[in-house]
C-alpha cells in the first residue's frame, strides 16, 4: 500500500473515531514546496497542487503561525538540543502545543521521538 493510501486510511479512522483533525500553516507551506520542486519522479501540475491544499482548508481545522507558536518554539528549544533543521519539525510540535494538539499523525516518527514526552506521535506506514 502507497504511503498516500496509508495516510488517508489513517485519516479515515481518525475522523470515524470522531477526531479533530488539524494542519498547520507550516504543513501547507511544506507540501507546496515539496510537490512544486522540479525532481525526476515527480510530474504533478501546479494546478493541482493549489487544489490539494485548497481542499486541505476546507477538511482540515488550520492552525497559524500566533506569537504563541514562537514562544512554545524558543521554549522547546531551551529545553530540547534542536538546531538547523530541527527546527522546522520543533515548529510543528510548538504549533500543537500551542493549540493543544494532542497527538501527530505521521510517516516520519523517528524525527519527533524527541517529543514524545509532550506529544503523542501517531507513526503510519513506518
Amino acid at each position: 500500500m502507497s504511503q498516500n493510501a496509508v495516510a488517508l486510511a489513517a485519516i479515515d479512522k481518525a475522523r470515524e473515531d470522531g477526531r479533530v483533525l488539524w494542519i498547520s500553516r507550516q504543513v501547507l507551506r511544506e507540501y507546496l514546496v515539496t510537490l512544486t520542486r522540479p525532481q525526476a519522479f515527480r510530474d504533478v501540475p501546479k494546478a493541482m497542487v493549489l487544489e490539494q491544499v485548497r481542499l486541505f482548508q476546507e477538511h482540515f481545522e488550520i492552525a497559524d503561525d500566533i506569537d504563541a507558536v514562537t514562544e512554545q518554539l524558543m521554549q522547546l528549544m531551551d529545553d530540547i538540543p534542536i538546531g538547523g533543521k530541527q527546527v522546522h519539525d520543533a515548529n510543528i510540535v510548538a504549533t500543537m502545543l500551542a493549540y493543544g494538539i494532542p497527538a501527530l499523525l505521521t510517516h516520519n516518527g523517528k524525527d519527533f521521538e524527541r517529543f514524545a514526552d509532550r506529544i503523542v506521535v501517531e507513526s503510519i506506514g513506518c
